[in-house]
């Protein structure tokens, strides 16, 4: 092999490495995202529960006609 050759598989193997750590980084973050998504939806069920859970009768005489 020739120098250039040699080097021009240097270049791409640190290329590759590069790409690597960005694509592994790009995954952490993406589970990240999900993770926080899936928090703040049980967060919501959670306030919705609260909500709902009000004394019984509440609303009975609601007088919705217009």
């Amino acid at each position: 092999m020739d120098v250039t050759a040699i080097a021009a598989a240097m270049v791409a193997a640190s290329q590759a490495q590069t790409a690597a750590v960005a694509a592994a980084k790009m995954m952490r973050m993406n589970a990240d995202a999900a993770a926080g998504l899936a928090e703040m939806v049980q967060e919501n069920a959670d306030a919705l529960r609260q909500l709902a859970a009000t004394a019984p009768g509440t609303g009975g005489n609601l007088d919705i006609s217009v």
